[in-house]
């Protein structure tokens, strides 16, 4: 396999084996950092690619280069051409789609098929949402009595935030990266983007597509490097107007307060602890095969993962037993086997802190029905695992594990099941197993998440809106919100 240590690939890329783009890209160029950090193959432990460290200097230019041209060419130039530029990345996401799921499923060890149907088409959808929006950004014109005596008019205009760093996690970094990129370029603003230390090779060939489409050098910059030193050197940047991070509450807190100094705009997605309430009435296969899906999908290396699966009590061993199947079911492997269900985990450390959380739930006295260790002694995988009769205040019930484990708690009465389900920090997402409309939609009035699933999980699109409340995060990002979040509303009032 070739390695690209700076530069863009050539159209070898689009070959069976990709040329790996490593490099710093900044005002339009490539280039070479100071120094590299590896980048490891999660399915074998092996190093794959060695990543140009972005430095705090690195990211000062990168922000430089973002400042002039959003007050440059990028920011004279109209919504209808910003559109076609967007519909133009999208469409080169669909031409390397093969190659872009190829680089998810080695930097992150998750089966390649799982990135073909969700993660490359999210993205191409996501760019071709926003292209739709970027023409049709408008104010309002509002009446009001008039100033000192005189008659006015006063109209609203929304104007891109400015120059905005994008701080992308490694579970889904090419979904996430078009998720902030995408409604970014839409209203017209300009981004540095950093990707994930364990997981920058999709993010960095993404920039190679923006940089094919024909947008100006200097409006999407790429810095891949550690988060304490570029990450950090971002949101502490005077000159950042706003960051958009999706990562762990512990990170995004350190955000929030740094972003303070300097008033910056913020927008966090920080992870959950899903519930997937599953009541008599529900079809009991469909639900326990989705709630599966809910754990399992990506590893559970997820933010919206249905980690915690309450079961009404009269059919709590069925679905408890269906759910040790299905866990028992999945084939850990080599992600570009087609009989591998389950990949690695995306690093050494995650495999032991979900190893950790394992250990925490036996001795918590939950009772292990499936799974409960690595599984394989080559790469970073741990086996799909299932804790019964777990009591809501188990460790393993209130924090997030990210990985492929899950835990089932019966309860009641419909009162009981949202009870449980907000007895907890998190509030990004929810799933609601039932035949009855009405109770259906009770439930998911009175769940407090900023996504309600009915027979189904994780029913993304890029025309709905994505966050959560609470410890979830702060804000939202696709469809309209997208584009709220993304711009300033100004106020002008004339007198005639």
């Amino acid at each position: 396999m070739s390695i690209d240590t700076a530069n863009a690939p050539t159209d070898e890329s689009r070959a069976e084996e990709p040329v790996f783009t490593t490099g710093l890209f900044i005002n339009g160029q490539w280039r070479a950092a100071a120094s590299t950090f590896t980048d490891l193959n999660p399915a074998t432990g092996k190093p794959l690619a060695e990543i140009s460290d972005g430095s705090a200097a690195d990211v000062d230019e990168a922000v430089k280069a973002a400042r002039a041209a959003l007050v440059g060419e990028w920011g004279a130039t109209p919504g209808v051409v910003r559109g076609k530029l967007l519909n133009k990345i999208a469409e080169l996401i669909e031409r390397d789609g093969l190659e872009l799921a190829r680089l998810e499923s080695l930097d992150i060890g998750k089966p390649a098929i799982q990135p073909q149907i969700l993660d490359i088409p999210n993205a191409a959808a996501t760019f071709r949402h926003f292209a739709g929006w970027a023409d049709k950004i408008k104010g309002e014109t509002i009446p009001t009595a008039g100033a000192m005596g005189q008659p006015t008019l006063s109209y609203t205009v929304r104007e891109p935030v400015g120059v905005i760093g994008a701080i992308v996690p490694w579970n889904t970094p090419l979904m996430i990266a078009a998720w902030k990129i995408a409604p970014a370029l839409a209203a017209g603003n300009t981004l540095v983007v950093k990707p994930a230390e364990d997981a920058p090779l999709s993010i960095l060939h993404l920039a190679t597509l923006i940089q094919e489409a024909g947008v100006p050098a200097g409006v999407v910059n790429v810095i891949p490097g550690r988060g304490s030193v570029a990450g950090a050197a971002l949101v502490e940047h005077p000159d950042v107007d706003k960051i958009s991070f999706t990562g762990s509450p512990e990170t995004g807190r350190a955000i929030q307060i740094a972003a303070a100094q300097t008033f910056k705009r913020v927008t966090l997605e920080l992870g959950g602890k899903t519930p997937q309430i599953i009541f008599a009435d529900a079809n009991i296969e469909a639900a326990v095969g989705g709630t599966a899906m809910g754990l399992f999908f990506n590893q559970g290396e997820v933010c919206a993962a249905g980690t915690r699966v309450l079961v009404h009590r009269s059919i709590y061993d069925q679905v408890v037993q269906g759910l040790a199947g299905a866990a028992s079911a999945q084939v850990l492997g080599d992600p570009f086997d087609e009989s591998t269900t389950l990949g690695a985990l995306v690093s050494k450390k995650q495999q032991e802190r979900v190893l950790g959380y394992i250990e925490k739930g036996k001795a918590e006295g939950a009772r292990l029905v499936a799974g409960g260790d690595a599984g394989k002694d080559e790469g970073f995988f741990v086996r799909p695992t299932i804790f019964a009769d777990v009591d809501n205040s188990m460790t393993i019930s209130q924090e997030e594990i990210f990985g492929p484990v899950g835990v089932v708690i019966p309860f009641d009465t419909e009162e009981e099941a949202i009870e449980i389900a907000n007895a907890t920090v998190y509030g990004l997402a929810a799933s609601i197993w039932t035949n009855d409309l009405g109770r259906a939609h009770r439930v998911a009035g009175k769940v407090r998440a900023g996504a309600v699933w009915v027979n189904t999980w994780a029913a993304i699109d890029p025309a709905l809106p994505w966050g959560g409340m609470k410890t979830s995060g702060i804000g939202r990002e696709l469809g309209w919100a997208g584009i709220l979040a993304n711009t300033e509303e100004k106020v002008v009032t004339v007198v005639i």
